[in-house]
C-alpha cells in the first residue's frame, strides 16, 4: 500500500458514507475528514452571524474569519466543538443550500485538497472522486434505495429526540438527492473510476470489508 494515499466517497444523503468511512479511517489508522460536516459547520456560523447566503461582502468575511479542523473523530469550527450543535434537520438544509454557493466551496475544497495532499486521508461527501481528490488512489460511491437511506436518518433522528415523521425524512432525503444532483456547480455524480456499493440490505461491517477488500486488491 502506498505510504501516502487518499480514499473518495461519494454519494447520496443517508447513504451511509460518515459511518462506513469512520470504520475504514479507524481500520486502516488514517484521518477521516467528513466534508458533509464542514458544510454543516459553514451553515451554523451563517445561522450564528445573522449572514444569507446572498450577502455577498459578508458571506466574504465570514468564510476568511472561518476555520475548520478534525481533532480525533471531533470538528473544531473556530476552535469551538460543534459535533450536535450540526446535526440537526435545519443544519441538513443548511448545508445542501451552502454546497450550491461558489464561495463556500472554494474555501471548502481548498481546505480539504491541502488535508489530502498532507497525510493520508479517507474523505467523504458529494464530489470528493469527480472534483476535490480527482486524483485519488482510491475511489467508491456509496448509495442505497431512498427509503432505506430516510429509515436510517429518521431512527437517527429520533435517537436525538427530535419529533419527526418518516414521511417527513423521507421528503427531505429525495430533495436533496434532487439538489445534489441538478445543481451545476459539482453536482452529484459516479466518478467513471469509482466502484459502486449499493448498501441496500448490508450491515455497516460488511460494506466497510468490501472497501477494505477493493482497497488491498488495487494495493
Amino acid at each position: 500500500m502506498k505510504e501516502i494515499f487518499r480514499i473518495a466517497v461519494d454519494g447520496p444523503s443517508g447513504a451511509g458514507k460518515s459511518t462506513i468511512a469512520k470504520a475504514v479511517a479507524a481500520k486502516l489508522g488514517i484521518d477521516y475528514i467528513d466534508t458533509g460536516a464542514m458544510y454543516r459547520a459553514v451553515g451554523y456560523k451563517l445561522k450564528q452571524t445573522g449572514t444569507a447566503p446572498e450577502q455577498n461582502e459578508k458571506l466574504k468575511a465570514v468564510l476568511d474569519s472561518t476555520d475548520i479542523d478534525f481533532v480525533k473523530g471531533d470538528i473544531i469550527l473556530d476552535g469551538e466543538v460543534v459535533n450536535d450543535k450540526i446535526r440537526t434537520s435545519e443544519m441538513s438544509q443548511l448545508a445542501s443550500a451552502c454546497s450550491g454557493i461558489a464561495e463556500v466551496r472554494e474555501k471548502l475544497v481548498e481546505i480539504q485538497r491541502r488535508m489530502g495532499m498532507r497525510k493520508s486521508v479517507i474523505m467523504d461527501g458529494r464530489d470528493i472522486g469527480t472534483n476535490v481528490l480527482k486524483d485519488a488512489e482510491y475511489k467508491f460511491y456509496l448509495t442505497a434505495s431512498a427509503e432505506e437511506r430516510a429509515e436510517r436518518r429518521h431512527k437517527e433522528l429520533l435517537q436525538k429526540g427530535e419529533n419527526i415523521s418518516f414521511e417527513e425524512v423521507l421528503r427531505d432525503i429525495k430533495q436533496r438527492d434532487h439538489n445534489d444532483m441538478t445543481r451545476k456547480l459539482n453536482p452529484l455524480t459516479k466518478a467513471d473510476d469509482a466502484v459502486e456499493i449499493d448498501s441496500t440490505g448490508l450491515t455497516i461491517d460488511e460494506v466497510t470489508q468490501l472497501i477494505l477488500d477493493k482497497v488491498k486488491q488495487q494495493g
